[in-house]
């Protein structure tokens, strides 16, 4: 079952990072989400943290249990959204990063270089990669505040909806990384995904699953990253090669 199958090159990933050749490419992506998610999560605590206390001096002292009960409601919040928030800003810095790891991985797997540039050509190629990464974005933030809308109008076609888009966007997300090394455009990777949409959506799942949880999600970006790039390898990579 394609669906399976996808989950499967996910955790591929896993066995992936810690290939001797690979290691060192896995650690900035990787030192990147702890600095990031480690200092917001500092920073967003203390505002949290601020704004209860404000909240609670201009409540009645016979309405101070509130605090109790806002702070579960608010990480209940922070859980929903942050995930993929965090996901994005991620991505952004961490984009060029990414695509050196996933090039890297296929010449792991296949034992063939996808191009001989050096250092230098692969630092040209960062305006190229932080445009992927904001034509992803443009293309994940309008759908993402339809079926938000939709979450409060259909509260339960809303949240299965809501479900398979973030495995949708987590796919795309972490599978273009390898095409996008190939100078394939953003339409024809679409195309490509949809076609083995199975594939695609149990990798989403895997990848949205362990995005959920905390600490865990600090190694989820590499490791799609080498999952992602898996799968291109054994189901895309063929019909290109001659291109």
């Amino acid at each position: 079952m394609q669906i399976i199958q996808g989950m499967e090159y996910f955790f591929s990933g896993f066995k992936l990072i810690t290939q001797k050749g690979l290691k060192r490419f896995v650690f900035i992506p990787l030192l990147i989400n702890i600095l990031l998610f480690g200092s917001s999560l500092f920073f967003l605590f203390g505002w949290l943290s601020d704004s209860f206390s404000y909240i609670n001096n201009m409540l009645p002292e016979w309405l101070s249990w509130l605090e109790w009960l806002m702070w579960p409601i608010a990480l209940l919040i922070v859980l929903f959204s942050y995930s993929m928030l965090f996901t994005v800003i991620t991505n952004f810095i961490a984009a060029p990063f990414n695509g050196l790891l996933s090039e890297k991985v296929e010449l792991h797997l296949t034992g063939q270089k996808i191009n001989d540039d050096g250092f230098a050509e692969l630092l040209k190629d960062v305006p190229r990669m932080l445009g992927r990464e904001w034509t992803k974005l443009c293309y994940y933030l309008p759908r993402a505040i339809g079926f938000f809308i939709l979450l409060w109008v259909l509260p339960v076609i809303g949240q299965i909806l809501w479900v398979l888009f973030s495995c949708w966007m987590f796919a795309v997300q972490y599978q273009d990384y390898a095409f996008d090394n190939h100078k394939i455009s953003f339409k024809q990777m679409k195309t490509d995904l949809q076609s083995k949409q199975g594939l695609s959506y149990g990798f989403g799942f895997a990848v949205m699953l362990l995005t959920a949880i905390p600490l865990v999600n600090l190694i989820v970006m590499p490791v799609a990253v080498c999952g992602g790039t898996k799968l291109w390898v054994d189901n895309f990579r063929s019909q290109y090669r001659n291109q």
